[in-house]
């Protein structure tokens, strides 16, 4: 029974991380993000696309879609004997899958930083909200990289969980699902690591792209 609930929360998941907040929004500015800027379906390309407001709402949008399964898997299951802790990362983890790999786009997604997001704010833990918040403000402020600071948020989600977590019952089970996430981020961002080898990664820019 544990298994069959912990499958739904990731099926249910990555069902509502396929929902493509930036690819919804393009058909409204009569933009294929696919076919413009980066190719990417994020925040990052939806803000250099089609401006700010599109990427303030395409962020909220993909942060929206993690958050609210993980609030309903929680509130469907939550009397069970699986840890909230653990329904979180499961539909968070498939919600983040749903993003970066969509069965409708051929599995040719977006890199997973807003989903993560919201993953990591309905996990609840102020205290690995608000260092990987910090550690992403502070990158970013100084390097304008947000691929920089999305890497290093998913690396500090399953150190946070080490730190805080290290002592509970479930805390292995928590840590191998936690280190998924960065190495999904890595996957993902792999040609922008080698750009920032390199110093080639483009910074952030609030402005719309020209050219795209």
């Amino acid at each position: 029974m544990v298994i069959l609930t912990l499958f739904l929360c990731f099926f249910v998941g990555y069902f509502c991380g396929c929902i493509s907040t930036g690819i919804i929004l393009g058909k409204i500015y009569g933009v294929n993000l696919k076919q413009h800027g980066s190719g990417n379906i994020g925040t990052t390309n939806a803000l250099r696309t089609m401006g700010p407001a599109a990427g303030a709402i395409t962020l909220l949008g993909d942060v929206a879609k993690t958050i609210l399964p993980i609030v309903v898997m929680r509130l469907i299951f939550g009397g069970d004997d699986i840890s909230a802790h653990i329904i979180a990362l499961y539909t968070g983890l498939g919600a983040v899958i749903g993003h970066n790999f969509p069965f409708y786009m051929k599995f040719q997604g977006g890199k997973g930083m807003a989903a993560t997001a919201g993953m990591i704010l309905a996990f609840g833990d102020l205290r690995i909200i608000g260092i990987c918040l910090a550690v992403f403000i502070i990158s970013v402020a100084f390097t304008r990289y947000v691929s920089l600071g999305s890497l290093l948020v998913n690396l500090c989600f399953p150190i946070g969980l080490i730190i805080f977590y290290g002592g509970k019952k479930e805390f292995v089970h928590m840590l191998v699902l936690g280190l998924i996430f960065p190495i999904l981020s890595t996957i993902k961002h792999r040609e922008n690591i080698k750009r920032l080898l390199h110093g080639t990664e483009r910074k952030l820019s609030f402005h719309k792209d020209k050219d795209a």
